[in-house]
C-alpha cells in the first residue's frame, strides 16, 4: 500500500428561520446583506431536508471522536502537533498531478463537525452538502479524479473540469502562504508550481489536495474567486458529507473570503438532534447583518497561542438561579465556543460542583447508572422521563450575557433507558474549556468580528 501511494504521488508531483426587527441592538457598522443558509444536523432526518449525512458510527464511539477533537484543540495551543502533513507525505498520502444564509442540520459526530449545509461551486454551479465548523479555518471539498482517495459521500463529487471559472492556485501567492496558519501544516508544491494543501485533524482524519479557487453559490447569489481546498486524498470521519467550510478567523476561512461583501459578522442557530433519531428543525447559518432583537453580548477574548479560535470568558454558572458557589478563580481557564464538540468541557472544579448539583435533584427520583465513557453522571431512564427533574441551568458569561439551558441542553439519552449529563470534567487544569453543540442547540448566537463580541438569544430554532 506504502508504495502504491508513493507511486500515485510521483505520479502526482510530476504533473429558515423569522427574522425579528432589531430595535435594541443595531448593526449599523454592516451596510452588507447577508445570506441565510439552512443548517441540519447529520442526523437528522425531516422531508425537508437533504439525504442524512448519518454514518453507522456509534454514539458511544461519537464519544471517542469527541474526545480526540478536545485533544487536538488543546494541542493547537499548547503547540503539541497531534498530525502533521510531514506524517501524510511519508505515508504516501500527499498528492498533486500537475448576508448570505442557509439551512443549517445536525449532522451526527463527524470527528471535526456535526451540522452541514448546501453549497453550490462552479460555474455552472454543482450543489455539495458540507459540514460547518467554527473551529476549522480552511474549507475543501471532495474532486475529480479523486487521485488517491474519496471517502463515500452524499452526491457526486466536485467536477473542476465542468467548471469554466476553475483555477489552481500557484505556489507563489499570498493564499499559498497562508496555508500554514488555516491548516497547521505547511504547503507544498508541485514540479508545474501548483499549490498543495493539507489539512489535518485531531482524529487523523485528512484531505490533501490542490488550492484552488471558483465561483460559490449561494441560493441565487454567486461570489467569484472562492479560495478552497480541491481535495485529491480525503479520508476519516467526514460522514457522507463532500467537505467541509471553515468559520474560523483566520483569512482563508469562509467568513474572512466573504467579508467585503457582507460584513465580520455570522450567526446560526443548531437545531437539536440526538443519537436515538429525534431531531429538531429550523437552523440556519447566516452571513452577514443579523436583527434579533434579543442579543445579550459577551466580548470576544483573544489568545495568541491560537489566534483563529473563538474565545469568551464564562463567568458562573447557576442551578436553578442559584449559583453555584465557587470562587471566581475557578472560572479563569481559557474558553472557546465550537459548533465541532458536542459535550461541554468545564474547568475541574466547575464540572464537579455542577455535576454534584444536579446528581442530587436527579436521583431524588432516578438511579444512577454506570458511567457513559466520559458521561460519569448517568441515569436510568429516557430522556422524557429524567428532563422531567432536570432543573434550569444558567451558563453566565462576561458582561452579563447568559444562556438558560433546558433540559435538552443538559442531559442526552445515550442508549435505550440511560441518560447522562451533557457536560464532562478537564482532569488537567491546563486544558481549555469548551462551550459545545449540545449546550448552543435552539440558541440563535452571533458572532460580531467588527466589535469584538458574541451575542446569545433564546428562541431561534428548535
Amino acid at each position: 500500500m506504502e508504495l502504491l501511494f508513493s507511486l500515485l504521488f510521483a505520479l502526482l508531483l510530476s504533473g429558515t428561520s423569522s427574522i425579528r426587527v432589531n430595535k435594541d441592538v443595531e448593526f449599523d457598522h454592516f451596510k452588507h446583506p447577508a445570506v441565510h443558509l439552512p443548517l441540519y444536523h447529520v442526523r437528522e432526518q425531516r422531508p425537508d431536508s437533504p439525504q442524512s449525512l448519518d454514518t453507522p458510527v456509534s454514539f458511544l464511539e461519537a464519544l471517542h471522536l469527541d474526545d480526540a477533537r478536545v485533544k487536538f484543540l488543546n494541542s493547537r495551543l499548547t503547540k503539541i502537533n497531534l498530525t502533521s502533513s510531514s506524517g501524510a507525505i511519508k505515508s504516501g498520502r500527499l498528492i498533486d498531478g500537475m448576508s448570505v444564509s442557509v439551512p443549517l442540520n445536525p449532522g451526527g459526530s463527524l470527528g471535526v463537525a456535526n451540522y452541514y449545509t448546501r453549497i453550490g461551486l462552479g460555474t455552472p454551479p454543482t450543489y455539495h452538502l458540507v459540514v460547518v465548523d467554527t473551529g476549522s479555518s480552511f474549507s475543501w471539498i471532495q474532486c475529480e479524479p479523486c487521485a488517491v482517495y474519496c471517502h463515500p459521500q452524499v452526491g457526486s463529487h466536485f467536477d473542476p473540469a465542468a467548471s469554466h471559472t476553475y483555477q489552481r492556485l500557484s505556489c507563489d501567492t499570498s493564499q499559498c502562504s497562508s496555508l500554514k496558519g488555516a491548516t497547521l501544516n505547511n504547503p507544498m508544491c508541485t514540479s508545474s508550481n501548483t499549490c498543495l494543501y493539507a489539512a489535518t485533524y485531531g482524529d487523523q482524519s485528512v484531505s490533501i489536495g490542490y488550492l484552488s479557487k471558483d465561483s460559490l453559490t449561494f441560493g441565487t447569489e454567486s461570489l467569484p474567486g472562492f479560495v478552497f481546498g480541491c481535495g485529491q486524498d480525503n479520508d476519516g470521519l467526514f460522514g457522507k458529507s463532500a467537505g467541509l467550510v471553515g468559520l474560523a478567523k483566520n483569512e482563508l476561512s469562509m467568513l474572512s473570503q466573504l467579508s467585503t461583501k457582507y460584513g465580520k459578522v455570522f450567526s446560526y442557530c443548531l437545531p437539536t438532534a440526538t443519537p436515538l433519531g429525534e431531531a429538531g428543525s429550523g437552523g440556519f447559518l447566516s452571513i452577514g447583518t443579523s436583527s434579533n432583537s434579543g442579543y445579550k453580548f459577551t466580548p470576544m477574548v483573544s489568545d495568541p497561542r491560537d489566534p483563529t479560535l473563538y474565545f469568551l470568558k464564562l463567568s458562573g454558572v447557576s442551578v436553578s438561579g442559584k449559583p453555584l458557589g465557587l470562587a471566581a478563580t475557578d472560572y479563569n481557564v481559557p474558553t472557546i465556543i465550537d459548533s465541532g464538540t458536542t459535550i461541554s468541557r468545564l474547568a475541574g472544579p466547575v464540572y464537579s460542583a455542577l455535576r454534584e448539583e444536579l446528581v442530587k435533584i436527579i436521583t431524588s427520583k432516578y438511579k444512577m447508572a454506570e458511567a457513559f465513557s466520559l458521561l460519569d453522571a448517568c441515569f436510568i431512564g429516557s430522556f422524557n422521563e429524567i428532563s422531567s427533574v432536570v432543573p434550569s441551568v444558567e451558563m453566565i458569561f462576561q458582561g452579563g450575557a447568559e444562556i438558560n439551558l433546558r433540559p435538552r441542553n443538559v442531559v442526552i439519552e445515550v442508549e435505550k433507558g440511560t441518560t447522562c449529563l451533557s457536560f464532562a470534567g478537564n482532569s488537567n487544569l491546563r486544558d481549555i474549556a469548551i462551550i459545545g453543540n449540545q449546550q448552543q442547540q435552539t440558541f440563535e448566537i452571533v458572532y460580531d468580528l467588527a466589535s469584538s463580541r458574541i451575542g446569545f438569544a433564546a428562541g431561534g430554532c428548535r
